[in-house]
């Protein structure tokens, strides 16, 4: 039984090279399955389709974002005090897996039907807030078993994997299961597919050799654990820029789903472009993941968000100035690459900005500022479509953003220069 700060440095280093593997092969499968899913292309195209609506497209992903808004401080809360987080972390993970397989029959039997659009569209608030737990854990957990100075590499190749695998099945699947319409809908064999592959990284996860928590906090119910962001913020004033620039940079969420559709009014999109498109992505930033693990090992995650936050910034002026198909295509390059590197950088940064005792709680806070943006960003984007068009959604992401990478440049500092590792003794046991 670990139970002290040296026997736990000896756990982890004792199955270091075990716990990466698992974590590259649940990176493999499980990111590769849901990011099939998640895809900005897929998806929005799909309750295009059965909807006819740009309206209803935000809203069913705002109400997804919804669930992931809701849900982060329940994870904290279910962990905080927990000497061990695996079995809940695999409890949360079959669940929010299960939601994906619930949309994909509700595709194959109920898809063209009124009926079916809203019960896929209910399944995926579900899947939100089951994501909004389980990130939160397996966050947590990884924290606990990859030291700091491994975190760049393994977040680096996790990404590097899935994105490489994503693309090859996106590009196969668009121009196969959708155009051929496999199953009677092709979109739904397509998220069928993500499930099975996302469930295989579920498998390699029981694997992971957890390390006893040493630094645990009082065991919270959820009202106590919003109680308790107002000492973090308070007691942690580079946690509560990096939670701004966090809610600001997101901003570019409340265009995500519209990226495709506003790239429908320049080109005709097919299954096979879809296919394509959606390859361009997970390719563009598949290799970049690699340098940028490489560069946070090194330096740190700070630089990493600020590189990456500046291309989204340059990738909504991009957008707006495309006229054909190879301009979408170059957007969709750099984009891939912000995105991957920007969320890669926001996930691990957070997880340094303190003590360890606050990890689900920083962890919960900074998921739930970027998803209440997501919640609330596609629906006001839809109805900004509707009354003023795709263009003066890009520019407010531009204006936005650009807000956060002042706040990013001027007032967080790199958190390993910094040597932060502030929380409130009393609720540390």
């Amino acid at each position: 039984m670990v139970t002290t700060q040296k026997q736990n440095d000896a756990f982890v280093a004792k199955y270091l090279k075990r716990n990466i593997v698992v974590q590259l092969t649940q990176g493999l499968f499980g990111q590769t399955g849901f990011r099939l899913f998640a895809a900005p292309t897929f998806l929005p195209v799909y309750l295009y389709s059965l909807s006819g609506s740009e309206f209803v497209v935000g809203l069913a992903r705002s109400l997804e974002a919804v669930g992931q808004m809701l849900t982060p401080m329940v994870g904290a809360s279910l962990i905080g005090h927990r000497k061990k987080l695996l079995g809940i972390t695999l409890t949360s993970s079959i669940l929010m897996r299960l939601q994906m397989l619930f949309i994909a029959l509700t595709g194959l039997f109920f898809g063209s039907t009124d009926f079916g659009l809203w019960l896929i569209i209910f399944f995926m608030v579900l899947l939100g807030i089951m994501q909004g737990i389980s990130v939160v854990m397996m966050n947590s957990l990884r924290a606990k078993v990859i030291p700091v100075h491994r975190r760049g590499f393994v977040a680096g190749w996790r990404n590097f994997l899935s994105n490489g695998a994503t693309a090859i099945i996106a590009y196969f699947a668009g121009g196969y299961l959708i155009d051929n319409n496999i199953l009677g809908d092709g979109y739904a064999a397509l998220f069928l597919l993500a499930f099975f592959i996302a469930s295989l990284g579920i498998i390699a996860f029981t694997f992971t050799k957890e390390p006893v928590g040493l630094e645990l906090r009082k065991r919270e119910n959820i009202q106590q654990s919003f109680k308790s962001l107002k000492p973090l913020f308070r007691t942690n004033p580079h946690f509560s820029r990096f939670f701004l620039v966090t809610v600001l940079g997101s901003i570019g969420r409340m265009a995500m789903p519209f990226y495709i559709l506003f790239a429908g009014t320049r080109m005709e999109l097919s299954g096979a472009m879809l296919g394509l498109l959606t390859t361009i992505w997970m390719l563009s930033g598949t290799v970049t993941n690699l340098l940028w693990g490489e560069i946070a090992d090194r330096k740190g995650y700070r630089i990493v968000m600020v590189i990456t936050l500046a291309m989204w910034i340059l990738a909504h002026c991009q957008l707006l100035m495309i006229q054909e198909v190879y301009g979408v295509m170059v957007f969709f390059v750099v984009f891939g690459i912000a995105f991957s590197g920007f969320n890669q950088a926001r996930m691990n940064m957070v997880l340094e900005l303190g003590a360890d005792a606050d990890i689900p709680l920083r962890v919960a806070a900074s998921n739930m500022a970027s998803n209440t943006v997501g919640a609330v960003g596609p629906l006001l984007g839809g109805l900004i479509v509707l009354a003023m068009g795709y263009e003066i959604i890009f520019i407010i992401c531009i204006f936005v953003q650009t807000i956060a990478l002042i706040v990013m440049l001027s007032s967080v500092p790199e958190p390993r220069l910094s040597e932060i590792k502030i929380t409130e003794d009393n609720d540390v046991i």
